[in-house]
């Protein structure tokens, strides 16, 4: 048995199977509903059911709460039709594009780029028609069926010969991943991954000024989207604010630095939130930078990625105080398994 599910004001229509949610099968039939973590942690896949029924599986109250699914919004990722349904999604990218494929890649580079942050260069297969947008991410699948996301930092034409992606991996003490990578994986071993994932990239159909805003390794998606706009020669106005704890968080500073050769209408801002003596910069929390500095976004476009409390707090003070449309918000939140757990 299965229901119809149609996406409104796209015009979008696909098919959910019994006690399937409703992303996946969005997914497997290339249709691109806005996610991020698929775990109902995050809140990003959030849409309004117009009609139909659904049945939520375990979820995040950050995500969706009681209130919010009272006035008939659902996590497309964790919600279960019980009829055909009726969605509104204003985020819907066009249908089949990149198709998501599982392959071997190999640790081309290991690279320490602060004490707790991995730069990762990973080589594609030679026969694998890798295709992403920057901005996207994959999961690595582990061995016992776990699988852990990471952005790709490096934008598709940018992959070089042999092609290669970048991954900024932060190590999470006792990560299933993580303490494997800073410690036994080293160059040339092989791993598995699966993508591309997200919805998470730049809309080249609107003209507004930009603020891309990242924190900690939040800054890799962030910097594809810049190599984009490059390539693209997007001349909107746009400034990049970088929110880290202290100076030697900024692992790629020097590369931000330089990014107006790249993007010459780019600003750069750096923001630290427990600075040392030496610091000239910026201070405090990066999202009340950015209202510091354009309490009016109404007329602009934010891309947010990082932590989620940083994410969730510049939605909320953005659109509340500053007149942010809710549309004008895209962002990819990093939910670590902590914040999951």
């Amino acid at each position: 048995m299965s229901y119809k599910i149609d996406i409104q004001p796209a015009g979008l229509h696909f098919s959910v199977e019994r006690e399937q949610a409703i992303l996946p099968a969005a997914i497997a039939a290339g249709i691109g509903l806005p996610y991020g973590c698929r775990d109902g942690a995050c809140g990003s896949c959030k849409s309004k059911l117009v009609s139909g029924r659904v049945i939520h599986g375990a979820h995040q109250l950050k995500a969706l709460s009681a209130e919010e699914e009272q006035a008939g919004m659902i996590l497309t990722c964790c919600a279960t039709p019980q009829s055909d349904c009726v969605i509104e999604s204003r985020s819907v990218a066009a249908a089949g594009e990149f198709p998501i494929i599982k392959m071997p890649v190999r640790v081309s580079s290991l690279n320490r780029a602060a004490p707790d942050v991995m730069v990762v260069r990973l080589q594609l297969p030679a026969n694998a028609s890798f295709q992403y947008k920057a901005g996207q991410y994959v999961e690595f699948l582990l061995r016992d069926g776990k699988r852990r996301a990471y952005s790709m930092a490096t934008a598709p034409h940018n992959k070089g010969e042999p092609p290669q992606i970048e991954l900024h991996i932060r190590h999470m003490p006792g990560g299933v991943f993580t303490d494997a990578l800073f410690s036994t994986v080293k160059e040339k071993d092989i791993l598995r991954v699966e993508g591309p994932y997200g919805s998470f990239w730049l809309r080249e159909d609107v003209r507004k000024p930009i603020v891309l805003l990242a924190s900690g390794t939040g800054f890799a998606p962030i910097k594809a989207l810049i190599e984009q706009m490059q390539l693209k020669q997007d001349d909107r106005p746009v400034t990049l604010y970088w929110g880290c704890r202290q100076a030697r968080d900024l692992y790629l500073h020097d590369w931000a630095e330089q990014a107006r050769s790249l993007v010459p209408q780019l600003r750069y801002v750096p923001v630290l939130s427990e600075p040392d003596e030496a610091w000239r910069g910026r201070t405090g929390f990066v999202h009340q930078a950015v209202m510091a500095d354009l309490p009016d976004l109404s007329g602009h476009e934010v891309y947010a990625c990082g932590a989620p409390v940083m994410v969730d707090a510049a939605r909320r003070d953005f659109v509340a105080q500053c007149g942010l449309p809710d549309e004008a918000f895209y962002a990819d939140s990093f939910t670590s398994e902590a914040d999951k757990a």
